[in-house]
């Protein structure tokens, strides 16, 4: 199992917020890419970057940042965040970008993401962000009527590298990962699932690794607060 590091940007700093609340947002450090580079030098071969600002207004805002920390490391990074058109995606993979998360466009415009993914095999991940079993888009302001697990379905057969899956309820609370329906997506999709949202111990990532197609964990405000360190992430996820 992967562990993807969590680096979200809001008005260029390093953040998580509580429930995805933009007015709840904890400041943990000032320059992005310094933080990419401590990641990388504990040994994380994978960053999963969001820019919080660009997923409310739909385009990017944080570009600065992002690109900093592309540049900061080798390590494989997945932006997501604001990415709703051809143009974006293609600006970001030819940026550095190894993958690009897209969650408002797969519920708004599916034929995107299926052109996407068959034009840049591998690169393409969907955010399915579940508030109470619901998706939620546009930076999670919204809550549509489709289950989580409808929308992953609607992507089994687009060749899409993995489903991103966020209880939102739990993101940023460190109350333990829903790995009950994390798993539920899982079992119902023929495709890798990441897990995110209220990682809080390694028991929580053990018990994540123990259910079959769950193929990685991103992991925030664990590592930033000090529950466990990078390198036991990573022992755990092994």
């Amino acid at each position: 199992m992967e562990i993807w590091p969590a680096i979200d940007l809001k008005a260029g700093q390093v953040v998580r917020l509580a429930e995805g609340d933009m007015a709840r947002a904890t400041v943990y450090a000032e320059d992005p890419a310094e933080v990419a580079r401590a990641f990388a030098a504990q040994g994380a071969g994978n960053l999963h970057v969001v820019d919080l600002d660009g997923a409310t207004a739909g385009s990017a805002r944080n570009r600065e940042s992002v690109m900093a920390i592309l540049a900061a490391t080798g390590a494989r990074v997945q932006v997501g965040g604001g990415i709703r058109s051809m143009a974006a995606i293609e600006g970001w993979l030819a940026a550095g970008a190894a993958r690009v998360v897209l969650g408002t466009a797969a519920l708004e415009d599916p034929a995107l993401v299926r052109l996407a993914a068959r034009r840049f095999p591998g690169a393409i991940v969907v955010a399915v962000d579940a508030r109470d079993g619901l998706v939620a888009t546009r930076g999670w302001a919204e809550v549509s009527t489709v289950p989580a697990v409808e929308l992953g379905r609607r992507f089994a057969d687009a060749g899409v590298a993995a489903l991103l899956f966020t209880d939102i309820g739990r993101d940023g609370l460190m109350a333990g990962v829903n790995v009950a329906a994390t798993a539920a997506l899982a079992a119902a999709v023929p495709l890798p699932v990441l897990a995110s949202g209220g990682i809080a111990s390694l028991a929580d990532l053990a018990a994540l690794r123990a259910q079959p197609g769950i193929a990685g964990a991103v992991v925030g405000r664990a590592l930033y607060e000090g529950r466990f360190t990078l390198a036991e992430a990573l022992d755990a996820a092994a």
